[in-house]
């Protein structure tokens, strides 16, 4: 492993935070150069420290420790992210014979320097009771490697030497800090400390020891691994024949769903050679069936996968198959759950039993997860499991850890807070598609949909209209909710791998909003039979193209979703010289009511937004009124505010209609909050001649 430590750039994080004292402006610094390398920490993980003196609000000089805050990545970290604490107050609790987490951490709490800080990391008493003034923590892969193996003791003292501690696994807290500073005590001249299935800490007097034994030690096991391997028969076989990820992710999402009606999660594909390779192992099975690398991960991960092999099965067994090991997987979790709740005499509320990581042999790592950011971040842990365990392999067999300790960590409410945070939003986990993406209406429908949890696909044959869209929204929300697609709606094959695309990103399909639209002017004794033809395969085939290709996603998942259609004011109320999409919207107006009555049956909603007069969104233009509004300018003598001033002017509440409010329509009914299907909902200001009759 690479040391990055520079002194040049030591010295510039001192002077980029002249109001912190230079000690954590320091620790600021090795901590990002340790939580940006993906073999030493991953999504979070990982905990540094460090003490120093610091002037109090009376002038006087007291020891304060620095510790990673609870939320914070080490491969980001600020000074706030490090909550300072009364160092020898903390240090006074060494002498008790007992303390329970629930009292440890209001402890932290209530000798914080600054009441508004983050939670301090749950392992500060082992920073605190060590003498040194940098501390850092990571959970290695290559320490990890060796820690998880068979007779992993005298591996690790082989491959690291002398200056080495070590301890079998302790649940974070009081307990563990104790034996870590009896050990340290016993062994002064300890330069590291292994913690079995957990991790490596190593420490020092400044930050560039502490940080460069981290990257000595984890540099000599993965020299060690190096070794082993290359005395090894090959790592990796060829990939069996590969599985179309296309019609098995649906199925799978279906699971999730299954287990109740506000359970949502994306689903994210995560294939490379080295991964498939690893699968197409005649032992992957009982290789990767073991438990987790470390505990820590049993929040994300659960600690067994399910293991998919489909080899031999037919797809009309397909869906069988699947909810067999679904519940074959649940059945395996709930005694699990028993037996650990059982042996403590505990009443607790079994979390769900639903596995996070899905590998399959021919297609890859399959993760869930709340959001793609946590799925993805599943993914990469898992990506990590499955290289950790093969190469640990020409070492010695996996040995996992007790499934006692596995639960110790899992139902640990200190450990859940790591996933706690505001409550879920309404549209949390779904999975969204608008077509028609690059316009001012799909930008509005986009941003409340995100703004509500959805992640958000969009389509457009315009390239770079949907790519303005795109960032337009990439500013205001995360960058992994929002995806684009450039897709035809006119052309089957399109509209196929389009929604391909996006079930293989995403797991599958919630919510559809048919609003590709466009617009042609011209009465009907001057409407070309071509031009007709072109509305008519936009607004009406459109509508019908993408309908028809979701079907079989709904259906595969099996626990419904909400299809709403981007109408218009035309249906009820059209205008002259606007026939083609006057009747094409119509057209796509009937089309949704049929879809509705043939839907219902498996619990797909279709409604009607009809909005009007949507004019722009922020930078972004309406094509329809690109098309119109020229002509409507013209026949009225008004400039372009004047024309957006007559619409407005022209609805009963006088109210000026914004994409916005379109898109909250949409959000409305993607909700479900009420059971309606069949429906219009005017987004007009009132439109008396629009009415839905």
């Amino acid at each position: 492993m690479e040391n990055k430590y520079n002194e040049k750039e030591a010295a510039a994080y001192i002077e980029r935070y002249p109001e912190q004292p230079p000690e954590l402006a320091l620790r600021v610094y090795t901590s990002r150069l340790i939580g940006r390398e993906e073999d030493l920490v991953l999504h979070g993980g990982g905990n540094t420290s460090v003490k120093c003196q610091v002037e109090d609000i009376l002038g006087e000089a007291r020891p304060v420790i620095f510790v990673k805050g609870s939320g914070w990545d080490l491969g980001e970290i600020e000074p706030e992210g490090h909550p300072g604490l009364e160092l020898a107050w903390l240090r006074k609790l060494r002498a008790l014979d007992s303390l329970s987490d629930e009292e440890m951490v209001n402890q932290f709490r209530t000798h914080l320097l600054d009441s508004s800080s983050p939670n301090p990391s749950i392992e500060t008493l082992v920073h605190t009771f060590l003498p040194h003034t940098f501390i850092d923590h990571t959970h290695a892969d290559a320490i990890v490697t060796l820690t998880n193996i068979d007779n992993c003791q005298q591996i690790i003292q082989e491959a690291l030497g002398p200056k080495v501690g070590i301890l079998p696994f302790i649940m974070p807290g009081f307990p563990l800090a104790l034996a870590v500073i009896d050990l340290y005590e016993k062994n002064p001249d300890m330069e590291c400390l292994i913690l079995r299935n957990h991790g490596i800490f190593t420490f020092g007097d400044d930050a560039r020891t502490s940080y460069e034994r981290m990257i000595h030690y984890v540099s000599l096991a993965e020299e060690y691994i190096d070794r082993a391997n290359s005395k090894h028969q090959p790592l990796f076989v060829s990939p069996k024949e590969q599985v179309d990820p296309a019609g098995l992710m649906p199925l799978l999402r279906g699971q999730y769903g299954s287990q109740g009606p506000d359970i949502f999660f994306q689903l994210h594909l995560r294939q490379n050679e080295e991964v498939l390779a690893a699968l197409a192992r005649e032992d992957a099975r009982q290789l990767f069936s073991s438990g987790v690398l470390t505990p820590d991960h049993v929040i994300r991960t659960k600690n067994y996968p399910l293991f998919l092999d489909l080899a031999g099965v037919g797809e009309d067994d397909l869906p069988g198959f699947i909810a067999d090991e679904f519940k074959t997987y649940g059945q395996r979790y709930g005694q699990y759950f028993a037996d650990q709740v059982a042996a403590r005499n505990l009443e607790l509320v079994k979390l769900d039993p639903l596995p996070r990581v899905i590998l399959v042999p021919g297609l890859g790592v399959i993760t869930a997860g709340g959001s793609p950011g946590a799925a993805s971040a599943v993914a990469d842990i898992a990506e990590h499991t499955i290289r950790t365990k093969v190469r640990g392999l020409a070492i010695a067999p996996y040995a996992e850890l007790r499934e006692s300790f596995i639960f110790d960590m899992e139902y640990w409410s200190l450990e859940q807070a790591k996933l706690g945070g505001r409550p879920a939003k309404a549209l949390a986990g779904r999975v969204a598609l608008v077509t028609g993406g690059g316009g001012a209406i799909a930008c509005g429908i986009g941003r409340q949909l995100l703004a509500a949890g959805a992640r958000v696909f969009l389509t457009d044959i315009d390239e770079t209209r949907l790519d303005q869209v795109r960032q337009q929204l990439v500013d205001e929300f995360n960058e992994d909710m929002v995806s684009s697609l450039v897709m035809d709606v006119c052309d089957p094959d399109s509209v196929r791998l389009g929604l391909d695309s996006l079930v293989v990103q995403a797991g599958g399909l919630d919510i559809l909003v048919p609003n590709a639209g466009v617009a042609h002017v011209a009465r009907l004794e001057d409407l070309a039979d071509e031009s007709m033809r072109k509305v008519i395969d936009v607004n009406l085939m459109g509508v019908f193209q993408v309908i028809k290709a979701a079907i079989p996603i709904f259906r595969a998942q099996g626990f419904g979703g909400q299809i709403i259609i981007n109408s218009s004011k035309n249906v009820f109320a059209p205008g002259a010289a606007f026939g083609a999409y006057s009747a094409s919207k119509a057209g796509a107006h009937q089309l949704g009511k049929v879809a509705a009555m043939e839907l219902a049956e498996i619990d797909v909603r279709v409604n009607m937004i009809n909005p009007d007069a949507i004019f722009n969104d922020q930078d972004v233009s309406s094509g329809l009124w690109d098309v119109i509004g020229p002509d409507r300018m013209k026949s009225r003598n008004l400039d372009p505010a004047g024309l957006k001033e007559y619409y407005r002017q022209r609805n009963l509440l006088k109210a000026e209609v914004l994409a916005d409010h379109v898109g909250h329509g949409v959000v409305f009914f993607a909700s479900g909050l009420t059971p309606t299907t069949g429906a219009t909902l005017p987004v007009d200001g009132g439109v008396a001649a629009a009415f839905p009759r």
